[in-house]
């Protein structure tokens, strides 16, 4: 009834009978004691018996509306009215509610009966609520209520029964008041339960209700009518009855006198008429068979008087058969009614058949593992056996029985371990019972020992000791051994072996065996006290089955365990108690005989029993019984050393280890010290250890080493191990260990365990020790020799080197380390000793020399065995032999150095660990100066891990770390090379000057501090910053250098580092730069001051040039070409920092003075200073120069506060006086001086050379006197020729600042000299780069058929010897770049000066010098695409050789793309008519897609193949020639493909048919992708110069759509990120998509070209290629909508159409619409037939076309996502028109604007061509119904010769290809 399920659930707190009733109510001084129940009963004959009869006047209007709810039968309804009504209840005054309490408890009655359980309990909280607000009024309404309310309280639900509870304490609160209420209202409440026993199934509803429901409610009212009416007889009639009290009672008590006599009275009505409940009894429910129980138990107690003697007959059958009830809900009131009922009645046995009624059902119960009740089934047994009568029994059958079906049962108890206690404490007290209380069953004394006998025989020793033996064996049980013991018993129980192999697993389990060896010892201890002769029956089978597992040898050590278990349980439950017969009667007796046994076997199993029986009775007790001596002192000890030693030590064997530890156990406290000596002695006899060691038996050694294992670990379990320690030590041990660690060879394994035992820490605990500390030092003393001898042997130089510096100047430097044939078998020795007494070398911590020499060995060669994984690719064959047989040894070491990092560096003593960190890292450096073999990145970086590792171990602090790296970091003969610490600063090393430049030695060193500098950073490595994070951590970045600096600052090694510029695995530019920087930024002036002031007085010792280009600010990658370090240093530092803006105007003028003052000694100049200054001054001239401008304004004296401006003015006039360059000779300080000059007027050149212009502000007398210099080297190159390569070079220079800065002062002849100058200079570098040219096209030609052989020639050819035309070139095209952009100038203040060159000889100029560029650029392109002809390692050199001169080819890149046509066409021809291997175009290819591209040259090659002339000769387009009206002259052609008609180069068609499927599977920047998507601009560009309706035009978009793959517009978006789109924020325009991407696409639509996002692509990167990606889509948008449309329709991700749809309608649709509109309005269609309107706001267009009296309005709408999604056309009006004339018309200008690839405007231009034509008479085409064809715009030419229609020839191939056959669509003939 709505209960959980299960017929059986039940409750803790709902009572089954009268004493779990009491045992719920709180105890008080009142006879009863169940506070809280609620009962039921028939609503009073005063209420109406119907709800009508029930008046609603007086009652609130709403509250009655509920109590209407209440009747309704749907639950919901039910529980929301009771809602309601709880809280007008609580919100109503007491008098308002006592008004509802009638109609209230006529509801209350049936909500009682409901079979949801929500709306029980729901009933019980309103009536909670009730009873707290009326109070004391409902005491007039109770009587109806009464019965009700107490039947409720057992509801079987037990959240309804406490919500029942809770509202009748609510209206009783003291318990007195309960109980006067059952009291005074008995009557009713016995009257309900009555009625309630007598209801019906039917009689419980008067509604419709379901059977199946009826019949749960039925049995729920019964079975809690049932436990209501027990309840109540237990609190009238069983409390009285216990209670005494006067004989005169008040009148408060008569009414408990009354109710008394009214609960006996109906208790014997209810026993009449329901015979003692025996219909309830056999019930089908279990509830109410359970509740039945409950009744007949409490009548049997509370009023058996009643019953009579047929009733007793009556009721004997019933109760005790009862044993068949199977649900174990009813077992609990069944026992307890079972034993009241045999207690109460015992002569009841006589009235029923004992063995069919009581018996044979119990037998049956106990079998089946009583049915599930364990708990509380098996201990009502042996209450059970108490109360059967004797006579009813036979004695030994009924419990032989008993026994066997209470064992057979016991299969069902392994669920729990709770019902395994139970079961096996029931075997043992019902057996206990059965043994004591014999004499009821026997007479005589011979029969009850008799009867006794028999229960042990049989059931001890028939099945619960074989039992035992089973379970404790089965881990490792033998058949024969288990079958033999079985076979034992007569009367085993045959079910065991029956049951399933999950019971026998459960059964053998560690719980079972406990609980059944208890069960065995508490009744071998009850019947040892009972009768001795009766436990000798079991001592004799025990000691029988120990016997005889020894005598069977074959097995003894496998089945000897369960002896050991079971000495075990004896110990812990019997011995701890006091018991002294275990001992006495049962394992003194067994061990006495089996003793000589054991010995003869070589079990340890067997041993171990003794061992197990002394550690629980004690060794004395258990000498005195093996030996049958006394107790005394004497007597065991000479027991001890005669007998025990000899038969323990007697041999080494398997069984030595359990020998070893009896004799351990047979220790006594008392005879401790005399034992120990003689075992001691036993096992070493001093004379033969000290004068014949070789004599000593090497078996004593392995059996001493057992022992002291044993010994440690018996003293690790002692609380005092110190004094333990002591007791244990032997002078004979020490002479044993120095034996054994100095005896060669060793004994064997047994050597180093005995030596690991004896020294003891094993583990950081460990501290137990055996020898003396003289003797700990000599062994140890010797481990290091081992480990030094090994390394002594290494095959690498610096652990030889290492080992040398380790030990020198030590007391260990004397020792002779000889090697030695066995030294890996001594180094595996010493290991193992380290492995496991690693924690002893804290006991002689003072020794430091020899500790820290024993680690660092360790970390030595665990280094080198990681040098060895490292390097065995670079070993010759026998290096890799001799490494080989060690790396065993080495890789040991290397996992004990990772065991012990840990456990036990970490507490090693601070001295001997900063000492041991100070060792290791100056081994480490004196690695990587001594061993040149390691030279490479995987060195170093070992090299690194292991410095890293030394700081994370010995340094606990930031501190420590610092002077570690101080001692790292320390001077030596090699290092550092360059600076020295001086303090906190620096100074230069004056000691070096002999090295080599080029070749330093110290770098391995810094690249190993630039790995350190890379994972714990700059700060702490190179600034020495200590910061409050962890020393741990990975990285720490300064928080507060004001608060970090300390004296560890190290700028010298910064200095240093900046010196050595590059190194293994790095350079100054990739790594340490970048990190300086990243400090830098945090403001640490000081610091970089130090460094600053270091490397200018270096520079200035050295004082050379740095042969930097002075035109132009050098860049940090190019100042790598100045060789001195100190300068090469300064400028990179100076570079850096300002054009990261870390240092500005005030720091360049602070360093400006300084050089300016070092420039002059005296009236002298520095040469030194003079030489660095120029190269500086290029990088200090541009800060210098900030503010300039704003200063020519101030009208007092704008120059004087110019330091820069007097300076330069100064060097001006120094340079004027000298002599002109014409006369200069080598030697001369001139060229120091005209560089400097030349540095301060510096041009700027912005990226690849896209404008060039003066780099800073000058003064007009820094210009007059620059021009005058200028006019004097003029004059004299004019007048003398000088041939000198460096005057020639600074010549171009000062002519390109001339131009620069002072072209406006330039007159004709100015210009004149200048443009051919500039001419002279390109003409050279075209001769030189000519034959380069040709040398590579002899190398082709003539090369050899050795690959290899042919790119050495390649190589050879592309060198350049004399690299001085180049620059020369270089300088000359900056100058003529200058002099284009001042002719290109607007500014006609400006544009007079050059009026002085006629504009006729101006161009005539400027083109020859734009053709030998281009003759250049030309030249560099053939000879890529001649090399890549070869192969493309050819192809890689020739593209390889241009990046050594980048700046000269971006120059050259530059001006070409300011050439002009006819230069370019000229430049063409002129390589064509060369006759090289290579034309123009196909080199223009090679650069496009060179392999290692140069930005400026690819975008150069690329704008030539896209325009004017090169894209005639770039792109060829068809074979056949185009008639005037627009088509081809080929039509009588079948095959329209483009394959046939188009004719692409081979350079660009491979790159559009055959790659694309192949680029989607590259990676996202690969060379093959990028050369695709440059192809497709190519053809994209070349297509948007094309006349929208040319032939040409519509033969690449076939091409396009018949032989290029639409693969192409996936590779695209897998560079845009379409993830942006995904989801609900696809509809968002401003989408966070990458600028550059959505940038390029409304670029690329707006301006119809690709153009800028190719001139940028270089070099390439992921963001560049998406941004081209993104213009490419634009672009085919633009001009392919048809084949884009295509592709995405074929798109089958629904989430990638939808996010390709989203971003095309946000970023490219709108421009494309408003393109399209725009267009279709400009157009002029000159028709008066014809008119177009546009609406833009609706993105439409309305067509109108009229002929006649004919017409129609064509509505062509544009989509949001355009074109991606098809326009829609729509014909809104027509007339004169057959619908089926309109419906085509429809269609074909749905055909042409959705085929259309190109501008709408032109596909409504076709389509109404089509429409004249058709007006015309012209013939449609029978296949595709238009005149003009949707596609190329073709008209029917193709006539068939029978029917004469004439068909498109592109629709008559489409239909030949799909029909596969030739005949006429029409008439079927052949065509």
């Amino acid at each position: 009834m709505g209960r959980a399920k299960g017929e059986a659930a039940r409750t803790k707190s709902r009572p089954s009978s009268s004493s779990t009733a009491a045992s719920l109510l709180p105890s008080g001084v009142t006879a009863v004691g169940f506070g809280g129940y609620v009962g039921s009963s028939p609503v009073n004959s005063s209420l109406a018996s119907t709800p009508d009869a029930v008046p609603f006047t007086d009652i609130d209007g709403e509250v009655a509306q509920h109590l209407k709810r209440l009747s309704r039968k749907d639950p919901i309804t039910k529980l929301k009215a009771l809602t309601s009504l709880s809280q007008l209840i609580r919100q109503k005054e007491a008098k308002e509610i006592v008004t509802i309490i009638p109609q209230w408890a006529f509801e209350y009655k049936k909500l009682l009966m409901d079979y949801n359980r929500e709306v029980r309990r729901a009933t019980h909280e309103t009536m909670t609520n009730l009873v707290s607000a009326v109070g004391r009024d409902l005491a007039p309404h109770l009587k109806p209520l009464i019965g009700p309310w107490w039947f409720s309280q057992f509801d079987s639900v037990s959240e309804v029964s406490q919500a029942a509870k809770r509202s009748f304490q609510a209206a009783f609160p003291a318990q007195e008041r309960r109980v006067d209420a059952l009291m005074l209202y008995s009557s009713e409440i016995f009257t309900y339960i009555e009625d309630n026993l007598k209801l019906t199934p039917q009689s419980l509803s008067d509604k419709a209700t379901a059977s199946d429901e009826l019949e749960e409610m039925h049995q729920q009212v019964l079975s809690s009518s049932l436990l209501a009416l027990a309840a109540l007889l237990d609190v009238f009639l069983y409390s009285h009855s216990e209670k005494p009290g006067p004989e005169n009672v008040t009148g408060e008590l008569k009414h408990a006198v009354k109710a008394r006599t009214i609960a006996v009275s109906s208790a014997e009505k209810l026993c009449s008429s329901h015979k003692y409940f025996q219909d309830f009894l056999k019930s089908q429910s279990p509830a109410i068979r359970s509740a039945a129980y409950s009744v007949v138990k409490s009548c049997i107690k509370n009023i058996p008087n009643a019953i009579s003697e047929g009733d007793m007959k009556m009721l004997a059958g019933t109760i005790l058969g009862s044993f068949q009830e199977k649900n174990p809900a009813c077992h609990s009131s069944m026992w307890e009614t079972v034993l009241l009922f045999s207690r109460t009645f015992p002569d009841s046995w006589t009235t029923v058949n004992v063995q069919k009624t009581v018996i044979s059902r119990l037998w049956n119960f106990l079998k089946n593992g009583c049915f599930g009740s364990q708990k509380v089934s098996y201990p009502a047994l042996v209450l059970f056996l108490e109360i059967v009568p004797s006579k009813s029994i036979t004695g030994d059958k009924f419990f032989l029985d008993f026994f066997r079906s209470l064992w057979e049962g016991r299969h069902m108890s392994f669920s729990s371990n709770t019902d395994r206690h139970a079961f096996f404490v029931a075997v043992e007290e019902c057996f206990i019972w059965a043994v004591r209380n014999a004499s009821r069953y026997c007479v005589g004394a011979e029969a009850i020992y008799l009867f006794q006998h028999t229960l042990v025989d049989e059931v001890l020793l028939g099945f619960l000791w074989p039992e035992y033996l089973l379970a404790a064996s089965s881990k490792n049980q033998d058949s024969a051994f288990s079958s033999s013991i079985l076979d034992q018993s007569k009367n085993g129980i045959q079910s065991n072996h029956k049951e399933p192999r999950e019971a026998l697993n459960s059964k053998h389990s560690i719980d079972y065996e406990e609980s059944l060896g208890k069960c065995i010892v508490k009744i071998l201890s009850a019947i040892q006290r009972l009768d001795n002769n009766l436990f000798l029956v079991f001592s004799s089978k025990f000691q029988a089955d120990i016997l005889d597992i020894f005598h069977q040898t074959e097995y003894s050590s496998q089945n000897v365990r369960w002896v050991v278990k079971f000495i075990l349980l004896l110990d812990k439950h019997a011995v701890r108690n006091g018991e002294i017969w275990p001992l006495l009667d049962l394992i003194g007796p067994t061990l006495q005989k089996s003793f000589a046994v054991i010995g003869t076997l070589d079990s340890p199993d067997a041993v171990t029993v003794i061992v197990t029986a002394v550690s629980v009775f004690g060794p004395r007790q258990i000498t005195q019984q093996i030996m049958c001596i006394g107790l005394g002192a004497e007597e065991f000890l000479k027991s001890f050393i005669e007998t025990i030693i000899p038969w323990s030590l007697k041999r080494f064997s398997p069984s030595t280890a359990a020998r070893l530890d009896l004799l351990l156990a047979l220790l006594d406290d008392e005879c401790f010290s005399k034992q120990w000596d003689a075992v001691i002695r036993y096992l070493v006899i001093q004379e033969k250890v000290s004068f014949d060691p070789g004599t000593m038996d090497r078996n004593y050694i392995s059996v001493l080493a057992i022992l002291m294992e044993k010994v440690k670990e018996r003293t690790k379990k002692s609380v005092h191990q110190s004094d333990q320690c002591e007791d244990w030590h032997h002078e004979l041990l020490d002479l044993v260990a120095v034996y054994v660690v100095q005896a060669f060879p060793q004994f064997g394994d047994s050597d180093a365990r005995f030596i690991c035992a004896v020294l003891g820490g094993g583990t950081i605990d460990d501290k137990i020790s055996f020898i003396s500390r003289k003797t700990v030092i000599l062994i140890f003393e010797e481990v290091l020799t081992r480990l030094m001898t090994f390394m002594k042997d290494s095959t690498f130089s610096w652990v030889q080197d290492v080992c040398s510096l380790l030990y020198s100047g030590s007391k260990y430097s004397d020792w002779k380390l000889e090697p030695s044939n066995n030294l890996l078998e001594m180094a595996h020795f010493v290991l193992d000793i380290l492995n496991g007494s690693l924690f002893c070398l804290n006991t002689i911590e003072a020794e430091r020399e020899l500790v820290q020499g024993i680690l660092a060995a360790i970390f030595i060669i665990d280094w080198e065995f990681s040098c060895i994984n490292v390097s065995e690719d670079k070993l010759n064959k026998e290096h890799i032999g001799e490494t080989g047989s060690r790396l065993a040894f080495c890789e040991a070491v290397h996992a004990f150095r990772c065991k012990i990092r840990d456990q036990f560096l970490r507490g090693f003593g601070v001295n001997n660990r900063k000492s041991l960190g100070t060792t290791l890292v100056q081994s480490i450096k004196c690695i990587t100066f001594v061993d040149n073999r390691f030279e490479s990145d995987n060195f170093v970086s070992l090299c690194g891990q292991w410095t890293l590792d030394v700081f994370e171990i010995f340094c606990q602090d930031q501190v420590e770390e610092q002077q570690l790296l101080e001692q790292f970091l320390s001077k030596n003969d090699s290092w550092p090379l360059w600076v020295i610490s001086d303090g906190i600063g620096a100074r230069l090393r004056t000691d070096n000057v002999s090295l080599s430049l080029h070749a330093p030695s110290n770098t391995k060193f810094i690249a190993l501090v630039d790995k350190l500098i890379s994972k714990i950073g700059f700060d702490r490595v190179v600034a020495g910053l200590i910061s409050e994070a962890s020393p741990s951590s990975t990285k720490d970045s300064p928080t507060d250098l004001g608060i970090n600096k300390t004296h560890y600052s190290r700028p010298w090694l910064a200095a240093e580092i900046l010196c050595t510029w590059k190194w293994i695995g790095g350079c100054v530019l990739d790594s340490f730069l970048p990190s300086f920087v990243s400090y830098m930024k945090n403001g640490d002036c000081g610091f970089s001051d130090s460094i600053l002031n270091v490397l200018i007085d270096g520079a200035l010792v050295h004082g050379s040039c740095s042969g930097l280009n002075l035109l132009q600010r050098a860049s940090v990658d190019e100042l790598e070409a100045v060789d001195e370090p100190f300068l090469r240093a300064l400028l990179s530092v100076l570079s850096t920092f300002f054009q990261d803006n870390l240092w500005g105007n005030e720091k360049a003028t602070s360093l400006f003075k300084l050089l300016v003052d070092k420039l002059y000694i005296g009236d002298n100049a520095n040469l030194n200073c003079l030489k660095i200054l120029p190269s500086i001054m290029n990088i200090l001239v541009r800060p210098l120069s900030i503010g300039a401008e704003d200063r020519t304004n101030d009208l007092s004296d704008p120059y004087s506060e110019s330091k820069l401006h007097n300076v330069t003015v100064d060097w001006l006039n120094r340079t004027v006086c000298f002599p002109s360059l014409s006369t200069w000779q080598s030697g001369e300080d001139m060229e120091d001086w005209l560089q400097l000059v030349i540095s301060c007027f510096p041009v700027e050149v912005t990226e690849r050379m896209q404008e060039i212009k003066p780099a800073r502000y000058v003064f007009p007398a820094e210009r007059a006197v620059l021009y005058e210099l200028f006019q004097k080297q003029r004059q004299g190159a004019s007048a003398v020729l000088n041939k000198l390569p460096l005057v020639q070079k600074l010549l171009s220079e000062l002519m390109v600042i001339s131009v620069a800065y002072c072209w406006e002062d330039f007159d004709e002849d100015d210009w004149k000299f200048v443009l051919h100058r500039l001419r002279f200079w390109i003409e050279a570098a075209v001769v030189m780069m000519e034959e380069v040219v040709e040398n590579v096209n002899h190398t082709l030609a003539n090369g050899s058929n050795d690959v290899n052989a042919s790119l050495n020639e390649f190589e050879n050819a592309v060198v350049i010897s004399d690299p001085f035309p180049v620059e020369l070139a270089r300088n000359a095209l900056v100058g003529f770049s200058l002099f284009c952009s001042l002719i290109g100038s607007q500014d006609k203040e400006h544009a007079g000066n050059l009026n002085h060159l006629g504009s006729e000889k101006w161009e005539i100029m400027t083109d020859r010098i734009f053709e030998g560029i281009l003759r250049l650029f030309f030249c560099t392109a053939a000879s890529e695409a001649i090399a890549n002809s070869c192969c493309h390692e050819a192809s890689s050199i020739i593209a390889s050789s241009r990046l050594g001169h980048r700046q000269f080819w971006e120059s050259v890149a530059s001006c070409v793309l300011q050439s002009s046509s006819h230069a370019r066409d000229k430049a063409m021809k002129s390589i064509e008519i060369w006759g090289l291997s290579k034309g123009a175009i196909s080199s223009l290819y090679a650069l496009v897609f060179s392999c290692k591209p140069l930005p400026p040259l690819q975008y150069a090659a690329f704008v030539l193949l896209s325009t004017e002339p090169g894209a005639q000769l770039a792109f060829t387009c068809d074979t056949g020639k185009v008639s005037n009206d627009g088509t081809l002259n080929n039509e009588d052609s079948f095959d329209t493909s483009s394959a046939e008609n188009v004719h692409l180069r081979e350079e660009l068609s491979y790159k559009l048919e055959k790659l694309p499927p192949r680029v989607l599977e590259m990676d996202l920047v690969a060379h093959e992708r990028v050369n695709v998507l440059v192809a497709w601009c190519l053809l994209l560009e070349h297509m948007t110069s094309l006349p929208s309706s040319s032939p040409a035009r519509e033969r690449i978009i076939q091409y396009v759509q018949e032989s290029t793959s639409s693969v192409i517009l996936d590779c695209l978006f897998q560079h845009i990120p379409l993830e942006l789109y995904m989801g609900s924020s696809s509809r968002k325009k401003d989408a966070e998509l990458p600028a550059a991407v959505s940038e390029a696409a409304r670029r690329a639509i707006a301006t119809s070209s690709v153009s800028v996002s190719v001139q940028f692509l270089w070099p390439i990167g992921p963001e560049k290629m998406a941004s081209l990606a993104g213009a490419v889509f634009g672009l085919m948008l633009h001009h392919l909508p048809a084949y884009v449309r295509g592709w995405f329709s074929d798109i089958r991700d629904r989430s990638a159409s939808s996010a390709i749809e989203a971003f095309t309608k946000a970023w490219c649709s709108p421009t494309l619409i408003s393109n399209e509109l725009s267009q279709i309005k400009k157009a002029s269609f000159a028709d008066e037939n014809f008119s177009v309107s546009v609406s833009k706001s609706a993105n439409e267009v309305v067509a109108t076309y009229t002929k006649d009296e004919t017409g129609m309005d064509l509505v062509i709408h544009l989509p949001p996502s355009y074109p991606l999604r098809a326009v829609d056309v729509d014909c809104t009006r027509s007339l004169g028109i057959t619908e089926v004339k309109r419906r085509k018309w429809l269609m074909s200008l749905m055909s042409f604007v959705r085929n259309q690839n190109g501008a709408l405007a032109e596909a409504i231009r076709i389509w109404k061509s089509n429409f004249d034509k058709e007006f015309e008479g012209v013939e449609e085409c029978p296949i595709c119904y238009s005149v003009i064809h949707t596609v190329n715009h073709s008209m029917p030419r193709l006539a068939c010769k029978t029917c004469k229609h004439k068909f498109h020839s592109a629709c008559l191939y489409k239909w030949f290809s799909t029909s596969h056959k030739s005949t006429c669509p029409l008439c079927q003939s052949p065509f």
